[in-house]
């Protein structure tokens, strides 16, 4: 791998509107401190409520003068694959620029920036497999016919965590319906995200299609879920947030799609493969440094075998390599910013104090720059403790034990999140059962945290609304129209 250096100079970026890179209208400008180093590293433009709204009007815009809306979707197809490829091209640099704004591992970052570029190759499918229906069985007089149309105007609203990753989860499947975007990423990590619209506009996307913001939730994701002529919110982030902005979208009614936090258990019979389940939950619990929706932090593992699992954990955790972000055998880098920090300690003084068995870290790392957490792990935790229950986006595991195939289906429905789960059991019947009966958008299978562009994804109760990827995504980015066509002669007078 090569080897990556903390830039001389804090990347300078613009705000993308209508088109034209621009700086905001206050002229104001915001920094990022890398969280791995210590140093600047980005300057964005700070957005206003007028940017917001100028780049609503610039969306709408294109919308309404529908060059993309009627694009056919062979053409549509061509642009976004060439997004795709790009993205392939420009990779060390958005890893880079990702890996200094969110302290995750070089290496992690490098495979993100592929996995992004395959989401975009697969929505660019899409483009060419929107169907509706048609119903000619109405009558000798009557045909009907059902077909998607573009929502309109999307804003699309992206967390700190897995900035393009994320980001490719949603719009290139918003322009593969033929929207136009309004986005806002997170102020911690918005680089990444302003370099993709410097790569949409070489592959050939029109002015105003897409436009990209960069600042703080309020003004700008505040102006974009109130606004009147935004159609669609697209939303990932925190359970809390989500529920902000679906209060904030009365007032027009738009639709909101939400993908929010997830306590995500993986469930563990007795006859499964430990070598394969010790790997899988260390990787879950502590990829991308636990800051992850989808981090498997709570193992239920049963009774019978739950000491000996215990000990392989520890045994493995602790090879695990923490430290610089920029070093590509690092396998858990910074945590995001002090906040974030400090949950995550609050959360592991939390399970001390209400009993849980302190077996690995417990504490910030001692360093010269950043802020790290050491792998943490916990046994001896019950259900109803805030560990086993509360989302804590941190390195931080969680052992329950459980007696019986009704307990952990118990215990693994017992939090208000269901975004997903994990089943290890060679038996196909229990495994068949708990998928059933465990409330969570995806349920893996002697598996962890695998993902295809093809699999739809998205959670159960406070875990969020509507489902990304797969090819029903393109339908979460349309509505439904009925026509119906009357064929023939009159068939008389209401009146006579």
């Amino acid at each position: 791998m090569r080897k990556y250096e903390i830039p001389e100079k804090p990347f300078q970026y613009k705000i993308l509107i209508d088109g034209r890179w621009q700086d905001s209208e206050c002229g104001k400008t915001f920094d990022r401190e890398s969280p791995g180093h210590g140093a600047v590293i980005g300057e964005y433009p700070l957005c206003t409520k007028l940017d917001t709204e100028r780049a609503i009007k610039a969306a709408r815009k294109a919308f309404k003068n529908e060059s993309w809306k009627m694009m056919p979707g062979s053409d549509r197809a061509k642009i976004i694959n060439k997004v795709a490829a790009l993205i392939r091209e420009n990779a060390n640099e958005l890893a880079l620029i990702e890996t200094l704004e969110s302290g995750k591992p070089i290496s992690q970052a490098i495979d993100e920036m592929e996995w992004a570029a395959g989401i975009w190759d697969y929505a660019a499918t899409l483009c060419r497999h929107q169907y509706g229906d048609a119903n000619n069985n109405l009558g000798k007089d009557m045909f009907a016919m059902m077909y998607r149309e573009p929502i309109g105007v999307v804003a699309m609203i992206t967390p700190w965590n897995f900035p393009l990753l994320i980001i490719s989860q949603k719009l290139p499947f918003a322009l593969a319906a033929g929207c136009t975007a309004v986005v806002k990423p997170s102020e911690l990590t918005p680089g990444t995200t302003l370099k993709l619209g410097e790569l949409l506009q070489q592959a050939g996307v029109p002015d105003g299609v897409v436009n990209i913001l960069s600042g703080y939730g309020d003004p700008v994701g505040k102006t974009l879920s109130e606004s009147m002529d935004v159609d669609m919110i697209s939303f990932t982030g925190s359970t809390m947030v989500g529920k902000q902005i679906v209060a904030a979208s009365q007032h027009n009614l738009k639709k909101v799609s939400l993908e929010l936090g997830g306590k995500n258990p993986q469930i563990i019979f007795p006859d499964a493969d430990m070598d394969a389940v010790i790997d899988a939950v260390v990787f879950g619990v502590y990829f991308n440094m636990g800051e992850c929706c989808n981090s498997g932090s709570r193992i239920l593992i049963h009774e019978d075998v739950a000491d000996d699992f215990v000990e392989k954990v520890l045994e493995h955790a602790k090879k695990v390599k923490v430290g610089d972000p920029l070093d590509p055998d690092v396998k858990i880098g910074a945590i995001i910013n002090d906040q974030q920090l400090n949950k995550i300690l609050n959360y592991i003084n939390s399970g001390k104090e209400q009993g849980a068995s302190l077996k690995l870290g417990g504490d910030q790392m001692t360093t010269d720059l950043g802020a790290f957490v050491q792998p943490t792990v916990f046994s001896d935790v019950r259900p109803d403790m805030d560990i086993a229950k509360e989302e804590i986006f941190g390195p931080v595991l969680s052992i329950i034990k459980f007696k019986s195939v009704e307990e952990a289906v118990e215990i693994a429905n017992s939090t208000v999140y269901g975004l997903s789960a994990s089943v290890w059991t060679k038996d196909i019947d229990t495994a068949m059962i708990m998928s059933r009966r465990i409330e969570a958008g995806t349920v893996w299978i002697n598996n962890f945290m695998s993902g295809y562009p093809e699999v739809s994804f998205g959670g159960f109760k406070q875990s969020g609304l509507g489902r990304e990827l797969g090819r029903f995504s393109v339908e979460e980015f349309s509505e439904l129209k009925s026509v119906l066509v009357h064929i023939g002669p009159s068939s008389g007078s209401w009146v006579e």
